[in-house]
């Protein structure tokens, strides 16, 4: 496809949702632009323009694009805002210093790509894998518990802190935490904003996993902290090189998954995980373990281990998980838990930053977790995710071996691939998203330089195997056109 062709598509696209704007509301960023429709910068420059010039927006140089105002009488010219990029910057001895806020690799996994494009690049359940009719059940029952719209406790409803607790300590329990060390949050994006916040001050170093999640790095990055990367291996986080991290650093903070991390889908061995929580308690520093995929084992996966926060008595470790993901992308109810004085920090800054989560979302959280449904939806999403996520990784092989696995997951949503020496990941992912299936970059999972050119490909959002087969032949052609020539390899694709 040309790029006037690229242009012009764009242009189309930007021109019907320049709709949901009000007159003089600025459009998305052109970075944000860039990251949503997979094209370059220099196409996103040109469809601009060519709005511009057919007076459907304003672009206005150093402050973006707007929607033009409807043609009638002369409107006052907009007011200067060009002061605000002072107010928000940082005041330094040396001058201003802009605090920018890069959402772009969370908004690529929110986005709604386009009508017809299949969605590889998802964070959460296809709708056929929610359990709609159980938690209309369970809301239903909730708004008919006494007292279910009344305030509830800051720091959550006690059942569903016990509930937590429990979830994580496993069975016997006695090393875990209980409900009086937990909190509830806004889901689990909001908890490890929330843990970030309290264990580590503006300009602070913060390890994370590379690479690692996206989100945590925005997290990281909007409270003024510096990401540094600790490699990964297929067993996790390498101990030797996180001990050299904080002697190197002097960080209080780890941020990792160590299970089925995202995106490596890599589960921390046996033999690491006891050494990550004492190389951390031996540096004075916490671990934030965020435990986002455990609901998420696939059928396969066998015995779990146990969170690190099932065995830490000197509370090291800071606990959070979700019922988001395994759920639905509304139900939005997570939980922190930690021990020691560092839980009265987190409690401080999640009642300034969110009062308390409604009570009756917390209400149905409860009703769906004690109901028959809830044992149900975890085995048929056991289930559900083994024979999508074998078929992704068999269609790849078929279609496109160019593009190199790391080992399959046992569980989460996705499989993580290496693209050849010499792609360019923009080029890339913009000619997926033209052929129809929209992947996530591997950029943003890394907080420096990555070794390599990657991509996210998630299964879970599909409709089934049959979208897959679709989608990897889309993913094909799309390769064809950006992989260095003679690159794609695999069978033909049926057309």
């Amino acid at each position: 496809m040309t790029e006037r062709s690229s242009v012009a598509d764009l242009a189309k696209t930007l021109r019907e949702e320049v709709d949901r704007y009000s007159p003089g509301e600025r459009l998305p960023s052109s970075r944000a632009l860039v990251e949503r429709y997979r094209v370059s910068p220099v196409t996103v420059s040109r469809a601009l323009a060519q709005l511009a010039a057919e007076g459907v927006v304003v672009t206005r140089p150093g402050a973006g694009a707007y929607r033009a105002e409807p043609s009638g009488p002369a409107k006052p010219a907009p007011g200067d805002t060009s002061w605000q990029e002072v107010a928000l910057s940082a005041q330094t001895a040396a001058g201003p210093v802009p605090r920018s806020v890069d959402a772009s690799g969370v908004l690529v996994t929110l986005a709604e790509p386009p009508p017809g494009v299949i969605e590889f690049n998802g964070g959460y359940l296809h709708p056929s894998l929610q359990p709609e009719r159980a938690l209309a059940a369970a809301l239903a029952r909730a708004g008919r518990r006494p007292g279910a719209w009344n305030r509830p406790p800051t720091d959550g409803l006690f059942e569903l802190r016990a509930w937590f607790a429990r979830q994580i300590a496993g069975p016997g329990g006695e090393g875990g935490p209980t409900g009086a060390d937990v909190l509830i949050t806004v889901g689990g994006q909001s908890a490890l904003t929330t843990a970030l916040r309290a264990l580590a001050p503006p300009g602070a170093p913060v390890l994370v996993e590379s690479p690692t999640y996206p989100g945590m790095l925005a997290v990281a990055r909007a409270a003024g902290q510096r990401p540094v990367p600790v490699p990964v291996d297929a067993d996790g986080l390498r101990p030797e090189l996180l001990a050299a991290a904080l002697r190197a650093t002097g960080a209080r903070v780890l941020v990792c998954q160590p299970l089925f991390q995202n995106p490596t889908g890599a589960v921390l061995a046996r033999e690491r995980r006891r050494e990550v929580v004492r190389i951390a308690r031996e540096a004075g520093a916490f671990v934030v373990e965020d435990d986002f995929a455990r609901s998420l084992a696939h059928e396969d996966a066998g015995a779990l281990p146990p969170p690190l926060a099932a065995d830490d008595p000197d509370g090291v470790v800071v606990h959070l998980r979700s019922l988001t993901k395994i759920t639905s992308p509304s139900l939005r109810v997570g939980a922190l838990a930690a021990r020691g004085p560092v839980l009265e920090r987190l409690r401080a800054i999640h009642v300034v930053d969110q009062f308390f989560v409604p009570r009756p979302l917390q209400e149905a959280a409860l009703e769906l977790v004690g109901s028959p449904a809830w044992p149900r939806h975890l085995r048929a999403v056991a289930a559900a995710l083994r024979p999508r996520r074998d078929h992704l990784a068999a269609e790849l092989r078929r279609q496109v071996p160019a593009l190199v696995q790391a080992a399959a997951p046992r569980g989460g949503f996705h499989l993580w691939v290496r693209a050849p020496e010499g792609t360019d990941e923009a080029a890339l992912t913009g000619a997926a998203l033209r052929a129809g299936v929209a992947v996530t970059p591997g950029r943003p999972y890394f907080c420096a330089e990555p070794p390599a050119v990657h991509l996210r490909l998630g299964f879970a959002a599909t409709a089934g195997t049959a979208e897959i087969t679709e989608g990897v032949r889309r993913l094909r052609t799309a390769c064809a056109q950006a992989l260095p020539h003679g690159a794609e390899g695999g069978e033909p694709a049926p057309a």
